[in-house]
């Protein structure tokens, strides 16, 4: 599978070329097949894969029901340290062969002291495309061997039924791509995210974003991103790379659900792209152009278009700012993001506070 960069809190998240910033596991993508010699993985920003995890102590090996593989791949970026044995946890406890891939984004490739279990391996390799999370992710998923592919944020955590609760929905050979539920945690907050619903279609994801469907909580597989295709690392700085691919796969395959919270997103309240207004705006226009479709909902068109605006006044570019948000009215009088735009286009509140206020919440812009 490929590793890639993904975007996330508002501000999202992009390529980290600082190789000051810790180094980090790239996005991670995990596969699950019934080949014997198939492997689990995940990544985020580098890509890493993590070889067969051992069992932790006091814990019973699981016993195998079914010959799976799977591939999971984590990003690295920066000097920084991984914590490989907790994100390991879904890994340890999932039936079959398990690959974890570890891409670093051009970092030097570090040694991880991880303990490999049967049927478990790690790979540790650098990302050989474009620097950043789109090119990490496809660097992990290319050197990935399993049917299923699985990512996961280098400071995001897998709880340990993920896999195995998302492969019983793969079950069913119309299901390519598998989500789940999601727990936001971090300074003063601690809340589930959990879609009411078994199925994400691509009128959804053109409506919305649908934050409960992350990066880190996809299982999908290899004929599903083969379909779907990589991820695209033209995207201006990375930014919404994570939504542009999910418009693309919710094309091919409705995404399932599992309704449980199986993944923690470590909601930090900080972003890479956090004051990269230019590079927001930029990247959302490029996927308006590329995804001709996200016209059909006038409610999604004017949620793209409100971020533009609010991108726009918090980069001081009042006037442009003024007439995004006019477009935005006509499309959808009731867009939320017409009143957190006007305040800073007055001058009353910089971008940077409305959005740690929202981040607060648990929300984006």
């Amino acid at each position: 599978m490929r590793a890639a960069q993904s975007g996330r809190r508002g501000a999202g998240r992009g390529p980290r070329p600082d190789p000051q910033r810790r180094a980090v596991p790239a996005g991670r993508p995990a596969a699950l097949g019934r080949r014997a010699d198939g492997r689990l993985r995940a990544h985020r920003r580098p890509q890493c894969l993590t070889p067969p995890c051992p069992t932790p102590q006091g814990e019973t090996p699981c016993r195998r029901r079914t010959r799976r593989s799977a591939s999971w791949s984590p990003p690295g970026t920066g000097p920084g340290c991984w914590n490989a044995p907790s994100r390991a946890s879904s890994a340890r406890t999932t039936p079959g062969r398990i690959e974890c891939i570890v891409v670093y984004d051009h970092v030097d490739v570090r040694e991880l002291d991880v303990p490999a279990g049967p049927d478990r391996s790690l790979k540790l390799i650098a990302n050989t495309h474009r620097q950043g999370l789109p090119g990490g992710r496809n660097s992990g998923v290319e050197a990935a061997t399993g049917e299923l592919l699985a990512f996961c944020d280098d400071d995001d955590i897998w709880l340990p039924t993920k896999l195995s609760r998302q492969a019983e929905r793969l079950a069913d050979p119309a299901i390519g791509a598998v989500s789940c539920g999601l727990r936001l945690r971090g300074p003063g907050i601690d809340k589930e995210r959990v879609l009411d619903r078994d199925l994400v279609v691509l009128d959804e994801l053109l409506a919305d974003r649908v934050m409960e469907v992350h990066s880190s909580t996809m299982l999908v597989r290899r004929s599903t991103w083969a379909a779907a295709g990589e991820v695209d690392e033209d995207i201006p700085g990375g930014y919404s790379e994570d939504y542009e691919w999910l418009l693309r796969v919710s094309a091919h395959t409705p995404i399932a659900v599992v309704r449980e919270a199986l993944v923690v997103v470590d909601w930090h309240g900080g972003s890479f792209y956090f004051g990269r207004w230019a590079t927001i705006v930029e990247a959302q226009r490029y996927l308006i152009d590329k995804h001709p479709e996200l016209a059909r909902s006038r409610a999604g068109m004017a949620r793209l278009r409100g971020q533009i605006a609010f991108a726009l006044a918090s980069g001081h570019r009042r006037t442009e700012a003024v007439k995004e948000l006019a477009a935005v009215v006509r499309l959808n009088p009731r867009e939320k993001r017409v009143l957190v735009t006007v305040p800073v286009i007055l001058g009353l509140m910089t971008g940077e506070r409305v959005l740690r206020m929202a981040q607060k919440r648990g929300k984006g812009i």
